[in-house]
């Protein structure tokens, strides 16, 4: 019997194509994508695009349930230098190519297309438009939460 510790890591390109398109979706910020993800039986990549939208609860949640390497790339995503090294020692190569190609480098992006893995292009590019939402509002004290 299969330890649900060292169960096998999806890969985001592992899932059906209208589940990666869900997730853009969601990353864009549409809740009914979101909550599709979350009901439909992918919580992973619904606390996925929650953790990347630094939701502390989400990120743990990932941690706690076999996804830190989820969890990591969300971190990643941020220029977490450990969140890095760790996706790169545990063999997360797609992940980092992703990254990659979130910060628009040219190979990243040309290793995409040259495996017919388009979608994440669209994936990436949506993924730095929020980021730079994000920064944005963080740059701007007018929208600072003081919880």
């Amino acid at each position: 019997m299969q330890d649900t510790k060292t169960k096998k890591r999806k890969e985001l390109y592992e899932y059906p194509t209208k589940v990666i398109l869900a997730t853009i979706e969601a990353v864009k910020g549409d809740i009914k994508f979101h909550q599709w993800l979350l009901k439909g039986g992918y919580p992973e990549l619904a606390a996925l695009i929650s953790a990347i939208r630094h939701d502390l609860q989400a990120f743990n949640w990932l941690m706690q349930n076999g996804y830190n390497h989820y969890a990591a790339f969300s971190n990643a995503i941020d220029d977490d230098e450990q969140a890095i090294k760790w996706l790169n020692v545990h063999n997360f190569n797609f992940f980092l190519v992703l990254i990659d190609a979130i910060e628009e480098k040219p190979a990243a992006i040309d290793w995409l297309i040259k495996h017919k893995l388009h979608i994440f292009i669209i994936m990436s590019k949506n993924i730095l438009k929020l980021k730079q939402e994000q920064n944005l509002n963080y740059a701007d004290y007018h929208t600072i939460n003081f919880r």
